[in-house]
């Protein structure tokens, strides 16, 4: 018989059975969760710098419209979300000497011959037995209107929209072909915004449709006229409306998720009680009741005159003695760049730090061939540092203003921005082509010319360009 000694367990047998329980875990399971772990942080970073580095933006976007945090890994917005100085000014009493500038004063002397950005011609004139139109608010066949006496023009309504556009909610980056596209849909044009797209914009990454581009596509591809203006008012687009002439402006905005942006918006109803406008919007959609976009009159100045108030009137040949009567003083080119220049000059008075007043001033005085005058004001502009970051995107008058006086770094300054955070606009390498081939630099100024139109082949000026350097 034992013991109970004998049947209880020793002290070091119960100390060996308790660090067996203890033992470590197995060398590879260890190494396996390290591994899994480096493998996990890794593909953090591989997918963080592949949606930064190698999506497309468009690729991005549809990646965010599924996973919406994944907006917080899109690329930071340049230093303070302003576009950089380009120069102080040469000095800054010549920018400051535009505030009382008469424009009928000789232009100073020019470091080189003078330029013009590309633009669109006129419209034709009117044969001198053609005869006003009244205002039409409902679509027009596409053929001809029914001539009649013309409405009274000097009388607006408290309110007024244009019914029969039809809505285009755009595809990504395609603002400017779907809201061209809307404008033209009242006139009984039935092409989609895809197929205004292919041609304005070849690469669906291109930033940037100007007005002359919009114009260009409704004389080529439709049976309607357009002309573009700037220096428009709030008063004017009332009667365009009131009158039955589908109106496009270039505005600024910042969507939700997005910050400071150029975008094109139809204009099709006002209403005095409300202070508002009514907008059918390619991003935004046709609000409530599908009567439109609302804005109040305030906001809608003051975010159009970012792009110097500029606006797009799609119209029937047919009516073409109206719209003369309507735009007044504006239907002349040089005259309408003339009262943009008075305008954005008032408000440069009233704040010398106003930094779309002082650009809007060198948009207008690029238009009346005055690039001295428009690069000092391009200068004091960029100095206020309040210039949005975008600013280059769209507007390309101080390229034009710098080129023309001979200031060719600033020129190359303004691409390399626009490279940087815009690789795809094809008016950067088309300035920096000008710049190579001013310089004697063929070689240089033929590669620019052909990434030009790698990115949009049917960028008219760079193949001219691109041709007269073999001539």
């Amino acid at each position: 018989m034992r013991s109970l000694h004998d049947t209880q367990p020793s002290p070091r047998a119960s100390l060996r059975r308790r660090d067996d329980g203890l033992r470590a875990p197995p060398r590879w399971l260890f190494w396996g969760i390290v591994l899994a772990f480096l493998a996990f942080a890794l593909g953090v970073a591989f997918a963080v710098i592949g949606f930064r580095e190698i999506l497309q933006p468009a690729q991005q976007q549809r990646i965010i419209d599924q996973l919406p945090f994944m907006r917080v890994l899109r690329k930071p917005t340049p230093a303070g979300g302003v576009f950089p100085t380009i120069a102080a000014p040469i000095d800054e009493g010549a920018a400051l000497s535009l505030l009382d500038l008469p424009l009928d004063s000789p232009p100073p002397t020019m470091t080189s011959a003078p330029i013009r950005i590309a633009e669109t011609a006129p419209p034709s004139p009117l044969p001198a037995t053609a005869t006003n139109t009244p205002p039409v608010i409902s679509p027009p066949t596409a053929t001809a209107l029914p001539p009649s006496p013309a409405p009274p023009v000097d009388f607006l309504p408290s309110s007024a929209r244009i019914d029969g556009i039809l809505h285009q909610q755009q595809t990504w980056n395609n603002c400017g072909p779907a809201t061209i596209t809307m404008a033209l849909s009242f006139h009984g044009w039935r092409e989609s915004q895809a197929y205004a797209g292919g041609i304005l914009k070849p690469n669906r990454e291109d930033k940037n449709v100007s007005p002359s581009e919009l114009v260009d596509f409704v004389r080529a591809e439709s049976f309607v006229e357009a002309i573009a203006r700037v220096g428009g008012s709030l008063e004017l687009l009332k009667r365009l409306v009131a009158n039955g002439f589908p109106t496009v402006i270039e505005t600024a905005a910042m969507f939700e998720g997005y910050d400071w942006i150029g975008h094109y918006r139809v204009v099709v109803g006002y209403d005095d009680a409300y202070q508002q406008f009514y907008f059918y919007d390619s991003f935004l959609g046709v609000g409530a009741d599908a009567n439109g976009v609302t804005e109040g009159y305030a906001r809608v100045d003051n975010d159009w005159r970012a792009f110097n108030r500029t606006f797009i009137v799609v119209y029937h040949p047919e009516r073409e003695a109206l719209l003369r009567s309507l735009l007044g003083t504006h239907w002349d080119e040089a005259d309408a760049a003339q009262i943009a220049f008075e305008t954005a000059r008032s408000e440069a008075r009233s704040n010398p730090q106003d930094a779309f007043a002082w650009f809007n001033m060198g948009s207008s005085l690029v238009a009346l061939g005055r690039h001295q005058e428009a690069a000092a004001a391009f200068d004091q502009a960029t100095s206020t540092g309040r210039l949005p970051w975008r600013m280059m995107w769209y507007q390309h008058g101080a390229f034009a203003a710098y080129f023309a006086v001979g200031r060719y770094q600033d020129v190359l300054t303004l691409s390399a921005h626009n490279e940087n955070t815009a690789p795809e606009l094809e008016e950067t390498y088309f300035w920096r082509g000008r710049v190579y081939a001013a310089q004697g630099q063929n070689q240089q100024a033929a590669a620019a010319y052909r990434r030009a139109l790698g990115y949009n082949p049917n960028y008219a000026a760079a193949r001219q360009a691109l041709d007269s350097l073999s001539q």
